[in-house]
């Protein structure tokens, strides 16, 4: 269910118990989502990633796969973060305890995506052709290479989230 802090501020996008998939909108037709005719379809692909994030190839292109938990989540273009709420009081306290996040987080390892322009950010069961039928969150990213990292953090004693972060590499 998408829902806003204030009219229009932030969108979240929930799966239905499954990883998120942020897939380029060129290669949406591609992304067949749990109705794949193979052994293993792409949200069969996009359950075995391990950890927080992950790649996986769609048609000429990348995914990127927002694995463990299902959870809510918003895009911050002013952080160029994905905001993953996994537990808070109140939407409001979550983002507002973002910056103390992204100060004190514990970054993993990164890994580096390319990116062929804006993707869209959706429950990995859907095919990509019926994605925007969907709760999705449109991510207007600029065509290059993305240095992409998660953490864990715990900002608040009672406020948990998880951070994916993109940065554009030169």
């Amino acid at each position: 269910m998408v829902r806003h802090a204030e009219p229009g501020t932030v969108e979240w996008v929930e799966s239905g118990g499954g990883p998120l998939v942020a897939v380029p909108e060129t290669v949406l037709p591609f992304w067949t989502g749990a109705d794949g005719e193979e052994t293993a379809s792409d949200y069969d692909r996009a359950c075995e990633v391990d950890g927080l994030v992950g790649l996986l190839p769609v048609g000429d292109s990348t995914a990127l796969v927002l694995g463990d938990e299902p959870a809510a989540t918003a895009f911050l273009p002013e952080h160029g973060t994905l905001v993953r709420w996994v537990a808070g009081h109140s939407e409001d306290a979550l983002l507002a305890s973002v910056p103390e996040a992204l100060r004190t987080a514990a970054w993993q390892p990164e890994v580096h995506w390319q990116v062929p322009g804006t993707v869209l950010l959706f429950d990995a069961a859907w095919p990509g052709t019926r994605s925007t039928g969907t709760d999705h969150v449109r991510l207007t990213l600029g065509p290059g290479r993305y240095a992409v990292r998660a953490a864990q953090a715990q900002p608040e004693p009672e406020t948990w989230l998880v951070l994916v972060q993109l940065r554009p590499l030169s």
